[in-house]
């Protein structure tokens, strides 16, 4: 967010006006923003040779999810996303777009009928120079997914592995994109939780630190948020009357 007007400011901004703008694009299958919490230090159990804390000066204030219907739809939504590149002044900072291929994104069914999620986390992961690609996005897919869902306490699970970074997808004017390349993510993975408490358990669990260990060749930063909120705009293709929580 931007920094000369109160962080809130910025939040609401983007929640309200902004996300109509983003809304009216056409050829989204889903909208989502993910509001992470200002206090973020970083929730990954510390781990030797991996980065887990935030920095201070990278530091993610909120996640635009989308999920296009085709890979055609960028072109559908020309005219609208003009307006958004115009309007980011408006309230953003920095602004970063990572991309992926058709079934790079993935969602899971880990809840039960009628479960709801009460807690979230989204966790970033850098790969560590080196470690190959291929490798790492197979770990992302099947173990990391794997180990997680069997601990049986997740409500949400998505994974996303990204296309390597490019300024020019998302150059939007006056706004910063800085993102050196030691500072680069190459995926994602957002958990939901049935409260606070049961996010915190799995957190400090032995899964986790199990997990960690086995990341530590591939990763070099895993930065793990707590979200504030989830608001969903576009859902199954169809602008909502209004978001929901």
């Amino acid at each position: 967010m931007r920094t000369d007007q109160p962080r809130q400011t910025g939040m609401d901004y983007w929640k309200g006006p902004h996300s109509g703008i983003i809304s009216a694009t056409p050829g989204m299958e889903e909208y989502r923003q993910i509001h992470l919490a200002e206090d973020n230090p970083g929730r990954w159990p510390s781990t030797e040779r991996v980065e887990t804390t935030i920095p201070a000066d990278r530091k993610i204030d909120g996640i635009a999810e989308v999920t296009l219907q085709s890979a055609l739809s960028p072109l559908k939504g020309r005219k609208q996303t003009a307006l958004a590149y115009k309007d980011e002044i408006n309230v953003f900072r920095r602004t970063l777009l990572y991309g992926g291929l058709p079934n790079a994104s993935r969602w899971y069914d880990v809840a039960a009928p009628g479960e709801v999620v009460g807690s979230r986390a989204v966790i970033y992961l850098r790969r560590r120079d080196g470690a190959s690609a291929g490798e790492f996005r197979r770990f992302v897919n099947k173990q990391l997914v794997s180990s997680m869902a069997a601990t049986g306490v997740l409500k949400e699970l998505r994974t996303q592995t990204f296309m390597p970074w490019n300024k020019k997808l998302w150059d939007t004017p006056d706004v910063a994109h800085d993102n050196p390349k030691d500072q680069r993510f190459h995926a994602s993975v957002i958990l939901g939780f049935a409260d606070d408490a049961a996010r915190d358990a799995f957190f400090s669990s032995r899964a986790v630190k199990d997990l960690s260990e086995q990341l530590t060749p591939l990763a070099s930063a895993i930065h793990a948020y707590d979200v504030t909120a989830a608001l969903t705009y576009v859902k199954d293709g169809h602008v909502l009357p209004h978001y929901e929580d």
